[in-house]
């Protein structure tokens, strides 16, 4: 079972800034994106930020200009870096990695998605 290592969540201040990073326990092989999603108490998942193997990114409005998504290939390492930090960002947020392994002509093609444990990140004075 691969494990989707998450960290960098933290009490910061409003106006404040925090890096997200995020790892699998194992080398992935296959990985067509990368994101990160939040859950707030009360409200549905939000899709907030998601990276193509390409580099392609993509942003919730909410967060576009404040939030930059990377990745490091090497490492199959995503981050999250945020900016001007606000109350409304308070949120769990989950890392997900997704893609494809084919296994042969006879074995087939396999597609998985990983969820991080999450890591609670509070903007509040």
């Amino acid at each position: 079972q691969v494990r989707l290592m998450e960290s960098g969540g933290d009490l910061v201040q409003p106006g404040g800034s925090l890096r997200l990073s995020c790892a699998p326990s194992e080398t992935l092989f296959g990985i067509t994106t990368m994101a990160w999603h939040r859950l707030a108490p009360g409200k549905q998942r939000e899709l907030v930020a998601a990276i193509r193997r390409s580099g392609a990114t993509m942003y919730a409005d909410a967060v576009r200009g404040r939030f930059t998504i990377s990745m490091d290939n090497a490492k199959n390492t995503v981050y999250l870096q945020m900016n001007s930090l606000k109350p409304e960002d308070t949120a769990v947020y989950y890392c997900q990695v997704v893609g494809s392994v084919d296994h042969g002509l006879s074995g087939g093609t396999e597609e998985f998605i990983h969820w991080g444990q999450g890591t609670q990140v509070t903007v509040s004075s």
